[in-house]
């Protein structure tokens, strides 16, 4: 009699686009679907438009419309939930889900796994000692941890104490198929205003929230492209992700008198495409995991310029594969777009795309996960020996 396909519930706090839930679509896209089945429960709501990017037909995307505020009174509607779809794994991503793991175990889920994959603001801001004891307080209920950079794997091992044997590195995976570097033939994507090798057009790919700070690029790119140096009037923007920080975008550019400079089109399906008409890309946050549109923007073979945050020195193996610069210098930022635009990077370009095709993949990265919700922790541990650098 063949074997029923384990059931893995995906708590999350907002089905939307962003990283952790790219991660999410991955996992349900690309595990065996003869071995695991999906259910995604969102703590707060889902993107209609995001739910489409699932393929299987057979996920159900369940919301609990949790109000602002304290997570407790939706617990009792989080046990009976699971009590009912009866998972055989639920997997959380981040604080804000872990908070729910009491009720996974008073529900009898047997494997529980965590994984984080990077501090939000509220951490930032108050270096973190509140988050951790509230981490503290729901580890006991989680079997095993995720980290998805060696900056988050001494988090959970030295500030939270967990054992080396039970923190799994699995870094974001990339589809190496979709993204890739520009052919002669590409179409530009529609609405795309800006011409290849007239322009030279600097993006990025995100929410347009204060951790990921588009504010420094903008900046950035209003200081170079009013500078009148040489090739500066080649420059070009485009920042694609909508968030609560788009309008103070569009204010500043709009008050350099540079709109026909900038593209801002907010939330888009086709990044692949977009990415392909982009020259370099810049991820200017405050904080990062392994920050998934960084790996999507290495695969396609373009110039990189990040924070120094995070796990980004670890996925640009400490700028061999793109230029770090520190967190909210803008003159460091600008340096280094300058440098850039005038023929630097080339390199780096590729070897951040082998390293993207090499380390990176996503088959690596789904037979880690797939180990992982088999009940199989120390065959990750092995698996992700054998691919460290």
């Amino acid at each position: 009699m063949p074997t029923p396909p384990r059931h893995v519930v995906h708590l999350i706090y907002r089905f939307t686009t962003g990283g952790l839930e790219n991660v999410v679509v991955q996992l349900i896209n690309n595990l065996p679907h003869g071995e695991f089945r999906h259910t995604v429960v969102a703590i707060t709501d889902a993107d209609h438009q995001f739910v489409q990017r699932i393929e299987r037909k057979d996920v159900n995307v369940i919301c609990l419309n949790k109000p602002p505020g304290q997570p407790f009174a939706l617990y009792p509607k989080t046990y009976r939930l699971l009590r009912r779809l009866k998972p055989d794994v639920v997997h959380t991503c981040n604080l804000a889900a872990l908070e729910f793991m009491p009720m996974a175990a008073l529900a009898g889920v047997p494997l529980r796994v965590h994984a984080e994959h990077g501090m939000d603001m509220g951490e930032i801001n108050t270096k973190g000692s509140r988050y951790l004891t509230l981490r503290k307080i729901y580890k006991p209920f989680v079997h095993e941890f995720i980290a998805v950079s060696k900056p988050l794997q001494g988090y959970l091992q030295r500030k939270l104490g967990v054992a080396p044997a039970h923190v799994h590195l699995i870094p974001n995976g990339v589809d190496t198929h979709m993204f890739r570097p520009p052919h002669a033939q590409d179409p530009a994507p529609p609405g795309f205003p800006f011409e290849r090798d007239r322009h030279w057009v600097i993006g990025t790919v995100g929410r347009q929230v204060h951790i990921k700070n588009p504010l420094m690029l903008v900046d950035a790119f209003i200081d170079l492209a009013q500078s009148s140096m040489d090739g500066t009037e080649r420059l070009r923007l485009a920042m694609v992700g909508d968030g609560p920080l788009l309008g103070e975008i569009a204010k500043r550019v709009r008050a350099a008198n540079l709109e026909d400079r900038a593209w801002l089109p907010g939330v888009r399906g086709d990044v692949a495409d977009i990415l392909r008409s982009l020259d370099c890309f810049v991820l200017p946050s405050l904080s990062e995991g392994t920050s998934c549109t960084l790996q999507e923007a290495m695969a396609t073979g373009l110039r990189i310029v990040v924070t120094d945050v995070g796990g980004n020195a670890e996925l640009l193996e400490h700028g061999a594969c793109g230029s770090l610069v520190p967190s909210g210098n803008v003159e460091a930022l600008k340096l280094q777009l300058l440098q850039q635009l005038r023929g630097s990077g080339h390199d780096q370009a590729a070897a951040a795309l082998n390293s993207a095709r090499e380390r990176h993949g996503l088959s690596v990265v789904m037979q880690q996960y797939r180990e992982l919700f088999l009940g199989r922790p120390r065959s990750v541990s092995a698996a992700a020996a054998r691919h460290e650098p």
